[in-house]
């Protein structure tokens, strides 16, 4: 199951859209404006979304709602790539782009909030089955690494894809094919990791079951530390990660410029010039430091010490980052931004 868990996360993170999303959505005329209402809509809706998804997976069967949750993905992609590839051609105007882009987020959100605690409840059930689940922070961070590897992957491909067609949006229509190739994979996985959920289950049910998670997490004061501290380290984190694509493609440009000066190429081109590489040695260290969690636990003692550690390394990082913005130092930028997603990684096992 190791094996399948490893490959759920490389596929799910070939999101050839990932390091281009921000300059995708600028390339179909929006601005910096819609593009953090869109990014802010995406994650209200997911947010929203997790408790009563989580429940749902819980009483109807985990590995169907991961099925929901690809097809809802796949859904996402066709509608921004087609609405984007439109935009681009002059056939469709913001007033329809932009709400067919607000409904693309909103599938977006289903397909996220349906995945992410689902998945994690299916390896934990694993780990209780046979009897490892002391290992959860070592066996989570060695899963999640390989959505590192495969994020790492993703750049490589992505770089290609827009290097050649010279679009950003294609990335979309991309990133439909691992997550067919995922839909087929969740199909091997064994029944025991559904829960103690059933098959037609009533809405009565999900309800009760919702309404006793919600008592749960809201009375139990270890709970509630958890969710604040998982809104603050990952709230900023998911906020901001996205606007390292526009710094580095300020960057690439003058470059480029530089190192290839005797051939024509496009801003596109250029921008993967330094976008390619960057999220490439990015994802790496991610891997990296996910799979090496465990050990930073190990030397300080604690799960509980290691968060604390990571939440002053955090601080630390942001202080560097906003002053490195204030005075327009793109290499320390880049080297911020590069920090955040490693103490992410180091954070989420």
């Amino acid at each position: 199951m190791l094996r399948r868990f490893s490959l759920y996360g490389f596929l799910k993170n070939q999101q050839y859209y990932d390091p281009f999303i921000v300059l995708a959505f600028l390339q179909m005329g929006l601005n910096y404006t819609l593009i953090g209402v869109l990014i802010a809509f995406r994650e209200i809706m997911i947010n929203l979304m997790e408790i009563p998804t989580g429940a749902i997976a819980d009483v109807s069967g985990r590995r169907r709602s991961m099925i929901f949750s690809f097809v809802a993905y796949i859904i996402s992609f066709g509608i921004m790539g087609g609405a984007g590839l439109a935009a681009m051609r002059g056939a469709m105007g913001l007033a329809v782009l932009l709400p067919l882009l607000f409904v693309a987020m909103v599938f977006f959100a289903i397909g996220d909030a349906f995945r992410t605690g689902t998945h994690k409840a299916m390896i934990f059930t694993w780990l209780r089955i046979q009897g490892r689940i002391n290992e959860r922070t070592k066996v989570y961070g060695y899963t999640r690494s390989w959505s590192k590897i495969g994020s790492a992957v993703s750049v490589v491909l992505a770089s290609i894809f827009v290097f050649a067609s010279r679009n950003y949006v294609y990335v979309f229509f991309f990133s439909i094919i691992p997550y067919i190739l995922n839909i087929i994979n969740f199909m091997g996985y064994p029944s025991e990791v559904d829960g103690e959920g059933k098959k037609g289950a009533s809405l009565g049910e999900i309800v009760a079951h919702l309404k006793e998670a919600l008592v749960v997490s809201v009375k139990q004061a270890s709970l509630r530390r958890l969710m604040v501290e998982s809104m603050g380290f990952e709230g900023f984190f998911k906020a901001s990660k996205d606007y390292l694509q526009p710094i580095l493609k300020a960057a690439a440009l003058p470059l480029t410029a530089a190192l290839f000066a005797g051939l024509t190429m496009s801003e596109e081109q250029q921008s993967v010039v330094l976008i390619g590489p960057v999220f490439f040695v990015l994802f790496l260290l991610s891997a990296v430091a996910s799979r090496k969690a465990h050990v930073l636990v190990d030397r300080t003692g604690s799960e509980d010490s290691t968060a604390r550690l990571l939440w002053g390394a955090y601080a630390a990082v942001l202080v560097g980052l906003v002053a490195a913005m204030y005075f327009g130092v793109y290499w320390a930028m880049i080297v911020g931004f590069i920090a955040l997603y490693i103490l992410q990684n180091l954070w989420r096992p």
